[in-house]
């Protein structure tokens, strides 16, 4: 299933060129989990900028709030479905966008989900999995779809990882676990794939309002405690530092949203980018070198 809005097309912008020739308004970006949130702000703000967006989710019939974002901002984008937890949903719109367009230039990792403040012993191995599945796995299996049709446009890999990738959050293993993992794919791989040709950008928020996992996700201090179990007196004290603390460095989508799509357009973009001042000091406590490129520049001399 997929949907075009066609409010004006991309914007009416003239796109930067490259050497190739290549301008914005010729890249095709596809970005996962588009329904709400930072994929959402993310689409139109790319559509916005320029590029032509294939805005995917897993299910196209809640596209309604991205439509209507889009039609405000007279931009177009073309709704897709892709389900970052199945091979064949990844293949097959893959196979639609490169016989649409004839070409895929970034894809931008965004689909996941959250563990629900719940701690090992009060979560089960499946919520766990589950966890892995759609924030670790679901990211690994787009790139490696992508990566053949990335290659041949000299393209880029941007994933939304999280600052709970670089420090763990209490309560929350299997998320930070998820993205730290993230964090070590990426790491990894960027030196491999620049070597043909091909960027790698991690963009990194902390806590977002209006996700799963922010303060706005519906979860209740009572319905969260009493899962608590033996655990709840430890819980309670960690919810009185949020709500004390004010949830520190909380962003909306649309401001994440910018980081990433200046990620899309930079020519020579950093591995790890904050997405503010906040999210720099607090990556900073645990990296010397906030950026990644000094590992970045390390593992490509053992290529060299």
């Amino acid at each position: 299933m997929s949907g075009t809005n066609d409010a004006g097309g991309p914007g009416g912008m003239n796109g930067t060129t490259d050497a190739g020739g290549t301008t914005d308004t010729d890249r095709v970006v596809l970005i996962t989990g588009c329904s709400s949130g930072i994929g959402l702000e993310t689409a139109v703000a790319a559509a916005g900028a320029g590029f032509r967006v294939v805005a995917t989710m897993r299910d196209p019939d809640k596209a309604g709030p991205l439509l209507q974002a889009a039609s405000g901002a007279s931009v177009a984008v073309d709704v897709r479905r892709l389900d970052v937890t199945d091979e064949e949903s990844i293949d097959a719109c893959l196979k639609e966008v490169l016989a649409e367009y004839g070409r895929l230039d970034i894809v931008v990792n965004n689909a996941g989900g959250a563990n629900s403040f719940a701690t090992i012993e009060t979560a089960t191995m499946a919520e766990y999995r589950a966890n892995l599945e759609v924030n670790f796995f679901g990211v690994v299996a787009v790139t490696r779809a992508a990566l053949p049709h990335l290659r041949a446009t000299g393209g880029r890999v941007v994933t939304v990882g999280s600052t709970r990738g670089l420090i763990g959050q209490p309560f929350n293993e299997g998320y930070s676990a998820a993205k730290f993992a993230v964090e070590g794919f990426f790491e990894s791989l960027a030196p491999t794939v620049a070597a043909m040709g091909v960027s790698v950008v991690l963009v990194e928020p902390g806590p977002v309002l209006g996700t799963a996992w922010g303060p706005n996700s519906g979860l209740t201090r009572e319905g969260l405690l009493t899962a608590a179990g033996p655990y709840a007196d430890i819980l309670e004290r960690y919810m009185a530092w949020v709500a004390d603390s004010g949830y520190p460095g909380a962003q909306n989508g649309a401001e994440v949203a910018e980081v990433v799509v200046e990620a899309l357009k930079a020519e020579n973009p950093d591995f790890r980018i904050p997405t503010s001042a906040w999210a720099r000091e607090y990556a900073a406590l645990k990296l010397v070198e906030v950026s990644g490129a000094a590992v970045q520049d390390m593992a490509r001399t053992w290529l060299a």
